[in-house]
């Protein structure tokens, strides 16, 4: 079993890194953490600091640091749980955290540049804060669910399914409040909209799945 064979010095030690960057953002911009913490509730948030964007902003580099030690750790437990890999690799762990970082900045880097090619940067902006938006709340959901899941439950199917079905649901709920506020564009070009689904929303996932799926092959 996971709980039996796993030592958990290094979880402990990415875990709590997560947890000293929320720490850190709470107390540097505690109102905007305030306003941030009810972002599924209303679009107050969303309305207020889309307006101030900047391309490096410390409050979402902070929860960007968080969700990518989250997202990695659950990739761990996830891959542990389902092959017969069983144990710590920190060599791995570091792969998967690489990986996942790399991903979502290039991710980032492309479709401003995109933005920039087309000139609907201001779309482009809009759109991208709200998906880090809501990236950012999955890291601060899955920040306690991970401890849970390493310290107090059995990890178990059931467990990492209904995890991964609340984290769909936490990023649904941000796709389709991004589709409704740019509708009449995405459906005046819906053809790109789902070329732009399949090639940056679906695919690089889909390489970062197998690419570690074969490394346990």
């Amino acid at each position: 079993m996971l709980r039996e064979t796993m030592t958990y010095d290094w979880f402990t030690v990415a875990w709590l890194t997560g947890l000293i960057a929320l720490a850190v953002s709470k107390s540097l911009y505690a109102h905007r953490f305030s306003d941030f913490m009810s972002v599924l509730g209303n679009s107050r948030y969303l309305k207020i600091y889309s307006r101030d964007q900047k391309f490096i902003d410390g409050f979402d580099s902070l929860f960007f640091l968080n969700f990518v030690i989250a997202i990695s750790i659950f990739i761990y437990i996830t891959v542990s749980l389902f092959t017969e890999f069983k144990g710590f690799e920190l060599n791995l762990f570091l792969k998967i955290l690489f990986g996942v970082s790399i991903l979502n900045l290039s991710k980032i880097l492309f479709e401003r540049l995109i933005g920039s090619l087309f000139e609907i940067d201001k779309i482009i902006d809009n759109y991208l804060f709200q998906k880090t938006t809501y990236k950012n709340f999955t890291g601060l959901i899955l920040l306690p669910l991970n401890c849970f899941i390493i310290y107090a439950l059995e990890p178990s199917k059931t467990i990492i399914y209904s995890i991964i079905g609340l984290l769909f649901a936490i990023n649904f709920v941000g796709f389709v409040i991004s589709f409704k506020n740019h509708q009449k564009v995405l459906l005046s070009n819906v053809f790109y909209f789902i070329l732009y689904l399949c090639a940056l929303e679906i695919g690089p996932y889909l390489i970062l799945a197998k690419l570690i799926i074969d490394f346990n092959a």
